[in-house]
C-alpha cells in the first residue's frame, strides 16, 4: 500500500492531533489507505485514557511558569511528556486493510523502533507486561494509541536529544518510577534529525508493509 507520508516539523500538539483527525476520519472512509505523520512538539504534558493526575509531580504555577500545558486525550496509558528534543510518529491506519489486533499494532510499533535503533548498533528490547522500548533499564521510546473502528492514531515517541530529558522529572513516566534515556545519550554524538525521519519511515515500511 502506498504510505501518505506528511512531515509537519516543529508544531503544538493540538494542531497535530487536528490533522491526525482529519486522516483518522478519510482512513476510516477509505479515501485513503495509510498515513504516517511525523513532527516534534513545543513542550507539553499529555494524559491518556486510564492517566491518575497524580502522576503529574510539578504544581500548576510551576508547569504555567515553564510554559507547559497538560492535555488530556483519547490514547492509552497514564502520563507521559513530549517536547521538541523527541521524533514523534502518528501512524494513521485502518486496520481493516492489515490486521484487527491491537497487540499486534503495537508489537509492530515497537518493533519499528527496536530496527530503527538496530541501524545505530543499539539493542533496544521489551519487557513483558509493559508497551514501549528500553536499553538496557532506561526506556527511549514510549507508545500511547488510540482507535476507533479499527483505524488508529496517536502513536510513538523516541527521545532524542539529552537536553529535553530534565522534563521528565516533571512526571511519573507512564505511571511508573523508571529512567528515561535518549539517542544522543546512547551514542554519545550529536543526533542528525533527518537522518533519524528517513530512518524511521523506512523501518516502519517495512514493519507495516509486509
Amino acid at each position: 500500500m502506498q504510505l501518505n507520508l506528511l512531515n509537519l516539523g516543529l508544531i503544538p500538539f493540538e494542531e497535530a492531533l487536528g490533522f491526525q483527525k482529519e486522516l483518522h476520519l478519510r482512513a476510516r472512509e477509505g479515501n485513503i489507505s495509510q498515513s504516517l505523520i511525523l513532527c516534534r512538539h513545543m513542550p507539553v504534558i499529555t494524559l491518556g485514557r486510564s492517566a491518575d493526575k497524580k502522576n503529574i509531580l510539578a504544581s500548576e504555577e510551576e508547569l504555567n511558569k515553564m510554559m507547559i500545558k497538560v492535555i488530556r486525550t483519547e490514547r492509552g496509558g497514564d502520563a507521559t511528556y513530549h517536547g521538541p528534543g523527541q521524533e514523534i510518529i502518528y501512524p494513521i491506519l485502518n486496520l481493516n486493510n492489515f490486521k484487527k489486533d491491537i497487540r499486534w499494532f503495537l508489537r509492530g510499533l515497537e518493533e519499528v523502533i527496536i530496527r530503527s535503533l538496530s541501524v545505530y548498533g543499539l539493542q533496544g528490547k521489551r519487557f513483558s507486561g509493559f508497551t514501549g522500548v528500553w536499553i538496557n533499564q532506561r526506556k527511549i521510546a514510549s507508545i500511547g494509541i488510540a482507535i476507533k473502528n479499527w483505524t488508529t492514531f496517536h502513536g510513538v515517541s523516541l527521545n532524542l536529544l539529552s537536553s529535553d530529558l530534565t522534563n521528565y522529572k516533571l512526571i511519573r513516566p507512564c505511571g511508573m518510577d523508571i529512567s528515561m534515556t535518549s539517542l544522543e545519550d546512547e551514542l554519545g554524538r550529536i543526533i542528525d534529525f533527518k537522518e533519524i525521519e528517513e530512518n524511521l519511515v523506512n523501518k516502519f515500511s517495512g514493519v507495516f508493509n509486509n
